[in-house]
């Protein structure tokens, strides 16, 4: 149960770091060897400092972005060569977004959805993403 809520955690911080725009927050939730892959929703694939860069200059026109990551599937020891320390998440996400203007956010100009596959690891510092995969 306990690394059940830690992978929990780890998807909620995922999401609140994306919305917060807190891209040196984004990068450590990853292993060091650690890739995104957005190619779905117009984006690119690659390790987290390049995706965080896109990812900052792609959010930036929005005041306001709410990730809300619903329907997780948590299964834990399933990639290959586990020793145990590793899970895979696939989650449903829905993100109302609103352009920034003089007035600040009010309510969404674009929402989006999809699906999210993230591929876990337990290290030494606690469970980190391996992959994310956009499915949009």
């Amino acid at each position: 149960m306990r690394d059940r809520l830690a992978v929990d955690d780890l998807v909620t911080a995922y999401a609140v770091a994306v919305d917060d725009g807190d891209w040196a927050a984004y990068r450590q939730l990853f292993t060091a060897d650690g890739r995104a892959d957005y190619r779905s929703a117009g984006g690119i694939e690659g390790d987290t400092a390049r995706v965080a860069a896109w990812l900052a200059e792609s959010l930036a026109r929005f005041g306001m972005r709410q990730h809300l990551i619903v329907n997780r599937q948590v299964r834990f020891g399933v990639l290959e060569n586990d020793t145990g320390d590793t899970a895979r998440v696939r989650a449903d996400y829905l993100n109302p977004m609103s352009l920034a203007g003089p007035e600040g956010p009010a309510a969404p100009d674009l929402v989006c959805g999809g699906r999210y596959a993230f591929a876990l690891l337990r290290t030494p510092d606690g469970w980190r993403l391996r992959e994310v995969v956009v499915q949009e």
